[in-house]
């Protein structure tokens, strides 16, 4: 184990962790980077233009043709496709009252929408497609039309979408599918996308991005272009190896979801990379879409969701050519959207270690759609998967202290000006200094030395009180719960408020073992009542995407599952502590 650990870690070139504090009255403590944000573009499509016309041939986008050879896009051909899509979009007097509202996941047409909406400054709202495919009475999405009015909405596929249109889309609403994309595609861009585009600023609504409704119905958060661009100068500072190499990415991501539709996407176009869009998810039989792209197309920077890499794991245990290709010409790892278990951190490093002879970095970052969404990186090597890093150029960051933690507000151009027509969400959403309250926790690695990173530690608003009084921190124990239980537990929620002791309420993964179970949760440690769980229930049903307890990306909703279930929680306390049920 020491002799792995002396191998070199794989040069790339990133920003050091640097870091200025400031603390004031009260114990609240501001930390920015020493460094200057650096100038950023006035829209994202000026970059477009840009690689345009210095490397019009390279691939922008590429997707697999019916499943089978890849489809390649250069810069030059998107471009001009995109322009005429915003031709299309203008002669149907389309506008931030009236904006255009995609239903369906990542593709070609998707793309072209986007980038015509950016060249037409008509703002554009990817919606998930579970509110679509996977929900069974569309409120989440008849609440979304109702909230934006769409002038047009585009799905891939009437088939899979029709039924759901019918019931949220507005009578009267104009609706294409794929076979429909010629209607966007025919028109001519001539002057008139060149006075739209000449108008398209800083201020200007790029898109709106609807947060996952795990406390209420989505709201859409506004991302202009300063966020945006600003947002992408901040990821070109701290991931510098990008000002070199132009990224390579093989990306299943969301670009409904901040982390796939602004910072990935945002970064390839910005960079002047490439693209291949990966149909594949991080599901059982879904991964191997993922696999099979991974085997054939190296990336240079790869970001997945922890329970991504999950997945992949078994395929790079076991399959040598894909771990060859994957790690070939890799910069770096990178995880968000969630905390990672420590194992799977830990496997994921030591297969680095052992398919290159040496260290490839796994980093992550924070933020969320509201911070557009990267606003703060961790660019070293650290032992602990829960330390998120440091602040980038252009943040400031402000920790108020609560309960032996920090909690996280923000300020910067990169930070969302509100909710689309919802002004009292907007106005909660910031303290009486302007500051974006994050809503999650954070403890510094080393009081001493800062510079050291940020340590995640959860959403306040999950934690709560027993009825001694005493908090209980819910990020770091159900963290630390699942890793004593992997991989059998997929996820858990933790109960107990007002009560003398905690709870667990369980959603097994797949090979999960009753008896196993039972015998690590004899295991299982903790020294107080706030940190040990003295019961629990092992739930039969998966969580319930219409009932807000599980969020499109697999994120669990911790109250509304309580809540749902709260004839599950009564009957866990009756029953006698520490036994099973």
């Amino acid at each position: 184990m020491a002799a792995e650990m002396k191998r070199p870690i794989r040069s790339v070139r990133l920003a050091q962790p640097e870091v200025a504090v400031e603390r004031r009255a009260g114990g609240v403590v501001h930390l920015r980077s020493p460094h200057e944000l650096p100038p950023f573009a006035a829209k994202l499509t000026e970059k477009l233009d840009h690689w345009a016309a210095a490397a019009p041939d390279r691939v922008l986008f590429a997707q697999r043709e019916a499943g089978t050879r890849w489809q390649r896009y250069s810069y030059a051909e998107v471009r001009e496709g995109a322009r005429r899509v915003a031709a299309s979009l203008l002669a149907r007097g389309l506008s931030p009252e009236r904006p255009v509202a995609v239903l369906s996941g990542n593709d070609i047409e998707h793309a072209l929408i986007e980038l015509g909406c950016l060249y037409a400054g008509v703002p554009y709202a990817p919606v998930s497609p579970a509110y679509s495919l996977l929900s069974s009475d569309y409120a989440k999405l008849r609440s979304i039309m109702d909230l934006l009015t769409p002038g047009l909405v585009y799905a891939s596929m009437e088939g899979a979408f029709g039924r759901a249109i019918e019931a949220a889309v507005p009578p009267g609403t104009e609706v294409l599918f794929r076979e429909d994309f010629h209607r966007l595609d025919a028109e001519r861009a001539g002057r008139e996308v060149d006075e739209a585009h000449a108008r398209v600023g800083p201020d200007t609504i790029a898109k709106f991005l609807f947060t996952s409704g795990s406390t209420g119905a989505p709201k859409a958060v506004i991302n202009t272009q300063r966020m945006w661009c600003s947002n992408q100068e901040m990821s070109r500072f701290v991931l510098a190896f990008v000002q070199e190499e132009p990224p390579v990415l093989v990306d299943w991501a969301p670009w409904h979801h901040t982390a796939g539709g602004n910072k990935d996407f945002g970064m390839v176009i910005y960079n002047g990379g490439t693209m291949y869009i990966d149909e594949g998810k991080p599901l059982p039989g879904a991964i191997d879409t993922t696999v099979r792209n991974l085997r054939e197309v190296a990336p240079t920077f790869y970001f997945n969701v922890p329970k991504g890499y999950e997945a992949l794991l078994p395929f790079l245990r076991s399959d040598a050519k894909l771990r060859e290709t994957f790690f070939s010409r890799l910069k770096v790892l990178w995880f968000a959207g969630a905390g990672v278990s420590q194992h799977v951190f830990d496997e994921m490093k030591a297969i680095a270690r052992e398919t290159c002879g040496e260290e490839i970095l796994f980093l992550t970052g924070l933020g969320s759609t509201e911070t557009g969404p990267f606003t703060m990186g961790r660019t070293w090597d650290a032992g602990d998967a829960s330390n998120m890093g440091l602040p980038t150029p252009g943040t400031d960051m402000k920790l108020v202290p609560a309960q032996h933690r920090y909690e996280m507000r923000l300020k910067g151009p990169h930070i969302t000006p509100g909710y689309w027509r919802q002004p009292e969400n907007t106005a909660s959403a910031f303290d009486e200094e302007g500051y974006y309250r994050l809503g999650d926790a954070f403890v510094f690695q080393d009081a001493e030395k800062p510079a050291t990173g940020l340590l995640y530690r959860g959403r306040m608003s999950e934690d709560f009180k027993l009825s001694t009084g005493t908090w209980v921190h819910v990020g770091p124990l159900r963290a630390s719960f699942i890793e004593h239980f992997a991989p059998m537990v997929r996820d858990v929620v933790i109960a107990g408020e007002g009560r003398g002791e905690l709870g667990a309420l369980v959603f097994p993964a797949q090979g999960f073992s009753s008896e196993e179970f039972a015998r690590r949760f004899q295991a299982l440690g903790g020294t107080g009542s706030s940190n040990r769980i003295a019961r629990y229930a092992i739930l039969d049903e998966p969580p319930s995407l219409d009932a807000g307890e599980m969020t499109d990306k697999g994120t669990i909703n911790q109250r509304a599952v309580l809540q749902r279930r709260a004839a599950v929680v009564e009957d866990m306390y009756r029953r006698e502590a520490d036994k099973p049920e």
